[in-house]
């Protein structure tokens, strides 16, 4: 480990990007200038980080994701291969439109699932969790399971990643955690215990 995170020999790292300690980047990947990765990441092969963009604290990249200016991910987001960001509504290979960029924030603790795309200026809510090869169009709720395309809500997921099932009053129990959470007005809160 060089700096205190590792590089594959056939990555790019660019002057000017912040590593974090315990990082590993792979193969072929490029880290461009002004990016921000924190610590213990895990950045797969053929993977781009273009400038401004910031990673927290073991943010786990597939292979074949580019991460465009514009995109924050918090602490623990988990990218799955080959899903896709995109940062302008309306591109025009013909028309110039880099100040136009629209950010993207994907909360702590979200997972997005292999052949997703995350259409630019929507939330992704924390643990939230996208199912492969949805497509999605609006913000994502704390929580929320969304799938198909354009995605849809189809249930609630635990911080562990197991689907959770409610009762009458509005609580689920994690299957693995045993951690209980709540559900009121159409959210999803974990309960302190």
């Amino acid at each position: 480990m060089e700096k205190g995170y590792f590089a594959h020999p056939t990555a790019v790292i660019d002057d000017g990007c912040k590593i974090g300690k315990g990082t590993k980047i792979w193969h072929f990947s490029h880290i461009m200038n002004g990016s921000e990765i924190g610590e213990n990441c895990n950045i797969g092969q053929n993977v781009v980080v273009s400038p401004g963009v910031k990673l927290g604290r073991n943010v786990k990249v597939q292979n074949n994701v580019s991460i465009y200016t514009g995109v924050i991910c918090e602490d623990d987001v988990f990218l799955g291969p080959s899903m896709v960001f995109t940062n302008i509504i309306n591109p025009r290979s013909a028309v110039i439109r880099r100040d136009k960029y629209v950010p993207t924030l994907v909360e702590k603790g979200a997972t997005i699932g292999a052949n997703s795309t995350i259409v630019c200026g929507n939330r992704i809510g924390m643990y939230s969790f996208i199912g492969a090869g949805a497509v999605v169009t609006k913000e994502v709720k704390p929580y929320a399971l969304v799938v198909g395309n354009p995605a849809r809500q189809t249930g609630w997921m635990s911080e562990y990643g197991h689907r959770l099932s409610f009762d009458e009053n509005g609580i689920a129990i994690c299957p693995e955690s045993r951690e209980k959470y709540r559900l009121r007005d159409g959210m999803v809160s974990k309960i302190n215990q």
